[in-house]
């Protein structure tokens, strides 16, 4: 099925950042932060931007934000927000992403347009291992009851609420999964700080 329009953007910044030891959206690669890096690259692949979790005047953004309506629900809890708020479909993307790309947002979206009508998810899929990547992702407003039924029943992983049936997947081979890398733990920041270091920009190239 051809999906016709943009998405509306949501960046999901609501993670207490607990395994990292600090707040992840305010670390700083090549001279921006990591939500406004977000941010900025949303707004190019979507005519409206949103901040889930935190509120975008905070981190000095002039972008519509808002928080969980239910706290303690983990990224689904700020998907369900999102669109129980916008109603639309949605583009989600972790703050935690220092190297998401243009490119593969692009694919991202072209994969959606393409989408059978019972897909409620349309994700990356990695073809080795089968692992989704579900805050790179398109979800639909029909995914929303889903996830509330689910979230009652406290089940709160996205793989398993919207099973595979229910998805769209475009795969990848694990030689093209540096736009995925995200920043948990010490020892990727640590990565990113020694990416930043040495690669002088290199790393873009060919994101554009």
């Amino acid at each position: 099925m051809n999906q016709g329009g943009s998405p509306a953007g949501v960046v999901l910044a609501g993670g207490k950042s607990s395994r990292l030891g600090h707040d992840k959206a305010r670390i700083v690669f090549s001279g921006v932060s990591l939500l406004s890096r977000s941010v900025d690259l949303l707004k190019r692949h979507c005519d409206t931007v949103h901040v889930v979790g935190r509120l975008s005047d905070d981190h000095g953004l002039n972008v519509p934000s808002f928080l969980d309506a239910v706290p303690g629900r983990g990224p689904g809890g700020g998907i369900a927000t999102a669109l129980s708020r916008l109603g639309r479909p949605c583009l989600v993307l972790s703050c935690d992403l220092p190297l998401m790309d243009d490119r593969t947002l692009r694919r991202l979206k072209a994969g959606w347009r393409e989408k059978p009508d019972t897909a409620l998810m349309t994700t990356f899929q990695q073809e080795d291992t089968g692992y989704i990547e579900a805050l790179v992702a398109m979800y639909e407003p029909e995914a929303l009851p889903l996830l509330e039924r689910a979230f009652d029943q406290g089940l709160y992983q996205l793989n398993r609420i919207l099973t595979e049936s229910m998805r769209h997947h475009i795969p990848y081979p694990r030689s093209e999964a540096t736009p995925f890398f995200n920043v948990n733990h010490p020892a990727d920041l640590s990565m990113l700080r020694y990416l930043e270091a040495t690669t002088n920009g290199s790393w873009r190239k060919g994101a554009v």
